[in-house]
């Protein structure tokens, strides 16, 4: 899980929200526990995939919160849809399954975070602060079984096309990368590594910057891909 963000983003602004589950209750639920907070707007609601995308392409949302299972179109091709037409849009899966075939077709599909449905919904408005900075939403367990799993993809392949010169990282940026690959939030990664909370955000903010990404895992699943890191 993330550590809980800022009580107001930095730029001043409501993080915007959109809500996308078949489920009407689940929807009025989320929708309340958000609208509570100040620095959280709902700005739409969807019950299906196929309306997800549309009202993203509309309402350009910061935070998406993405049931899996739903009729029309689920919610893997929903957040392949979304990613394609607004990529700034951080995609937060909520679902009842934790089955790793799902969670890695999640996160290949652009997901930020992974939540289950069990989640206490008073932790709803810390998870879309999260990801919002920048925090990826996966336990290190799951982290852990999702890297390995792009590692061995990584592995298979025989051919691959010409790759523009990977960038550059310094030591401690490699540093906590690693650690961002083991599942470890900011706080973690400050205190293995000795050094502030603020800090490690400065690293990660250019590990994003320099590979020209939006989300912690995409970097560590680049890394991975790249042989950046080596995953064992």
């Amino acid at each position: 899980m993330t550590e809980s963000g800022e009580a107001r983003p930095a730029d001043g602004e409501p993080i915007r929200v959109l809500i996308v589950d078949d489920h009407e209750l689940i929807r009025r639920s989320l929708a309340l526990a958000l609208a509570a907070e100040p620095d959280i707007e709902v700005v739409g609601e969807a019950s299906d995939g196929q309306e997800a995308v549309e009202l993203a392409d509309r309402l350009m949302p910061d935070v998406a919160l993405m049931d899996v299972r739903m009729p029309r179109q689920d919610g893997i091709e929903a957040t392949k849809g979304i990613k394609a037409s607004v990529p700034s849009t951080r995609i937060i899966m909520l679902t009842v399954s934790d089955e790793e075939e799902d969670l890695f077709e999640a996160i290949k599909a652009g997901a930020t975070g992974y939540l289950l449905k069990d989640v206490q919904i008073n932790d709803v408005p810390a998870a879309v602060r999260g990801v919002h900075e920048g925090q990826s939403l996966i336990n290190p367990a799951m982290a852990a079984k999702l890297i390995s799993e792009f590692a061995n993809m990584s592995r298979k392949e025989t051919e691959r096309p010409p790759q523009l010169p990977v960038p550059r990282l310094t030591e401690r940026e490699m540093e906590v990368l690693r650690l961002v690959a083991k599942g470890m939030n900011n706080r973690e990664i400050a205190k293995q590594l000795f050094i502030s909370e603020n800090t490690v955000k400065n690293h990660v903010r250019n590990i994003l910057d320099k590979l020209q990404l939006h989300s912690r895992m995409e970097a560590v699943v680049y890394a991975v891909r790249e042989r950046m890191l080596e995953i064992t």
